[in-house]
């Protein structure tokens, strides 16, 4: 008798650990088919795998992503959009997924480096990236376009190139040229720095072409160095008429009700090139019996809020820039020079209108009670740092002598008795020295020099916190809002990469429930005047957490300080006029103070000017670099020693001893051996010779590269008077080139 009809074979129904299995094994994300496919799931019983699958989201076993794909609870995708968050130990760029919408923290990525036109990332910009899973709670991120650019102008050098020409962009990442047909040239010449817009299509070898939308002079020219980082990162450089026309229409206020400060011989300092005087100090002996020994002390700042009302043009603009930024040449102020140099500086002799924090001192420095008032005050005189410091240490010319018994004694010896509140809560001391660029009448570069750090730097200093905690204090206790200059304590993870890394050099961090800025001065303090000094610096600074503005007050780590919002630059910051705001309405003088429209979207604005201060930071740095690189020009094929200031998959960051200048090895340059990152010890550790190169570590380097127009400095490091890039004749690190920027965290 003949078989009957084969039956299928009936494959079990999936249990739930079954498919969580299997979507959480899958390299990529899956679909509802692909599950069926892979269990044998047919007919009716695709319905049932429907209702398991949703009771397994209800359950948070697993998500939906894009596309109604999915994954397991705790995974990302392979393609997401992420947030660029900063830079971890090694100075490597980390994201965050922009959708996490778990109780977990989200997992770090590491942005991979791109040659791709475009996609240069830095903190706040976000992309849309590949993303690879590395090991538990860490991935890595191919971009594959950047996200959310306002515009797409292209900055760079036109050159002619026979009819065409062609453009060279200044973004250091980006090294494709751009050709300009003939008649999309406008009025550029050859030479000239150019805005740019992209145009369809593409010309010989696959290059863009663009048309030229704005000559900006020709880029040898002193000015086009801040230029291009201006323009590059989208910083508005000129206002409006309707916001001129407000500033110069703006009056200077009479007494009227304000507290009359004009006898009182109060004082700016600042640094020699200081355009705006946003702040004055004046102190005296506290009169107070209860109080003996103890110090009344006056921080004046301008008075912002007076000439920006909210609503107007000048407000709005003020908003937008959210700060100044400083560049070597120029500054691009929040405020028209009518106010930023003018009525609202606090300069010599003239009435100015200020916000007066009145602060009185124990003898130990701590700060017992304060006073704020609307004033009217003239400043006694603007001298600078270096004068103030002179004055105090007896030199005969110094300028500040004239008040040196009435105003520069009283304010020393009240900031003594702030040294003694300092020690005692211990801030974060970190020795990280300051590099200035000083250009000569042409705009050239003349000299790089470390930045003096004077006492009279730290006297400003220890009263304009003073002043900062105390405006925090009363709009704390007015219970009206405030954005506060917030500073968390280092994450888990970074803290676990410090301990890491510092067990390397036999220096540990005790474990403890509540980090304090104490424990980090004492490991500072066991590696001064070590070799390890600069390196436990940079790795310690690395290990904090970015300062940012917020409504929530979560405290300032750096500091250790309980509650701090910036009060004293108004003149160059929107976060001071709002809390000048907050303070115009806590004492309750004016009607122009914070309204309960602004108090409501305080998150809002917090977030806009942490945005803006991150890209003033980035501007101000792109500049220095390009500075850097002009400077260095004429020095290619010279040799420096330089230290290890940053190690990455892709080579190695080296600043210059000289200057500061900053550059980078390529890992392919660095000979025959192939070198793997060891993450923990900040390193790079050949695999046949054991040659470890490691972060802090003194190297003698050659300047092979200076790019001015990118800000790139490229290096070679140089052994037993040789250069490692240069490899014998028909020899090949193949092993080095196909994996070159490719490994893996372990």
């Amino acid at each position: 008798m003949a078989d009957g009809p084969k039956k299928p074979k009936v494959t079990p129904f999936p249990t739930k650990e079954e498919i969580v299995k299997f979507i959480a094994t899958s390299p990529e994300t899956i679909s509802k088919r692909e599950i069926a496919r892979a269990f044998h799931i047919r007919g009716d019983a695709r319905r049932q795998l429907k209702a398991v699958l949703r009771e397994m989201r209800e359950d948070g076993l697993i998500k939906r992503g894009d596309r109604q794909r999915l994954t397991k609870k705790g995974m990302l995708p392979n393609v997401g959009v992420i947030e660029v968050t900063g830079t971890d130990l090694d100075g490597e760029l980390v994201a965050k997924p922009t959708s996490w919408d778990e109780d977990t923290p989200p997992p770090v990525i590491y942005v991979m480096p791109s040659k791709k036109p475009g996609t240069s990332l830095g903190r706040g910009d976000r992309a849309l990236a590949r993303l690879t899973k590395m090991d538990e709670g860490h991935y890595e991120a191919q971009i594959m376009r950047r996200l959310e650019r306002a515009t797409q102008e292209i900055l760079g050098v036109f050159r002619r190139d026979g009819v065409n020409g062609r453009i060279m962009p200044t973004d250091k990442k980006n090294r494709h040229e751009l050709i300009v047909e003939a008649g999309d040239e406008g009025d550029a010449s050859h030479g000239d720095l150019v805005l740019a817009i992209l145009k369809p299509g593409r010309v010989r070898a696959g290059l863009k072409r663009a048309k030229i939308t704005q000559s900006l002079g020709h880029v040898d020219s002193s000015k086009s160095t801040s230029l291009i980082a201006i323009h590059a990162h989208g910083i508005p450089n000129e206002f409006s008429p309707a916001t001129l026309e407000e500033a110069n229409k703006a009056k200077a206020p009479t007494l009227g009700n304000r507290e009359d400060l004009r006898d009182i011989p109060l004082v700016t300092i600042d640094p020699a090139d200081a355009r705006d005087h946003d702040d004055a100090l004046w102190a005296e002996p506290d009169t107070d019996k209860n109080n003996e020994g103890g110090w009344h002390v006056i921080v004046a700042i301008a008075d912002v809020a007076h000439y920006v009302q909210p609503g107007t043009s000048l407000d709005r603009e003020a908003y937008e820039r959210g700060n100044s930024v400083y560049f070597p040449d120029r500054v691009v102020p929040m405020l028209p020079t009518a106010l930023s140099n003018d009525l609202c500086s606090l300069v010599a002799n003239k009435d100015r209108a200020c916000m007066a924090a009145h602060l009185w001192f124990d003898v130990d420095g701590r700060l017992k009670r304060h006073k704020f008032t609307r004033a009217l005050m003239r400043c006694a005189g603007n001298i600078t740092y270096q004068q103030t410091q002179d004055a105090i240490d007896g030199n005969p010319e110094a300028v500040g002598i004239p008040i040196l018994d009435n105003v520069l004694r009283p304010l020393y010896a009240a900031y003594a008795a702030r040294l003694v509140e300092r020690e005692k809560r211990q801030p974060l001391n970190l020795d990280l020295p300051e590099r200035k660029i000083e250009l000569d009448d042409d705009g050239n570069v003349a000299r790089i020099a470390e930045r003096q750090r004077l006492d009279a730097h730290r006297l400003v200093e220890e009263f304009m916190i003073a002043a900062n905690v105390a405006a925090a204090e009363i709009l704390e206790k007015k219970n009206i809002g405030c954005v506060y200059r917030v500073h968390e304590a280092p994450g888990a993870e970074k803290m676990v990469a410090l301990r890491e890394f510092l067990t390397t050099l036999d220096i540990s961090i005790p474990k403890a429930q509540r980090l304090q800025p104490g424990q980090f001065n004492r490991i500072l303090d066991i590696v001064r005047d070590t070799q390890h000094n600069a390196v436990v610096n940079t790795v310690v600074l690395r290990s904090q957490s970015q300062a940012c503005y917020a409504p929530d007050n979560l405290g300032h780590f750096g500091l250790a300080l309980e509650r701090y919002a910036h009060f004293t630059s108004p003149i160059r910051r929107y976060a001071d006029l709002i809390v000048h705001r907050g303070l115009i309405r806590a004492i309750g003088l004016d009607d122009d103070g914070l309204s309960g429209d602004a108090e409501g979207r305080l998150a809002e604005m917090g977030e806009h000017i942490s945005k803006t201060e991150r890209r003033a930071m980035a501007a101000e740095r792109d500049s220095v670099d390009r500075y850097m690189a002009s400077f260095m020009q004429e020095r290619i094929g010279a040799q420096f020693e330089g230290r290890i200031s940053g190690v990455s998959r892709f080579g190695l960051f080296v600043a210059l001893s000289e200057t500061g200048a900053d550059g980078l090895i390529p890992i392919s340059t660095l000979g025959q051996d192939y070198f793997r990152h060891d993450e923990s010890k900040h390193a790079l550790v050949g695999e046949r010779t054991g040659l470890t190169l490691q972060l802090g570590d003194m190297v003698t380097v050659r300047l092979a590269e200076a790019v001015p127009l990118t800000g790139g400095l490229r290096f070679e490091l140089m052994q037993d008077g040789h250069s490692t890039a240069e490899r014998r004749p028909g020899r090949k690190n193949k092993k080095q080139k196909g994996m070159r920027g490719r490994g893996r965290r372990r």
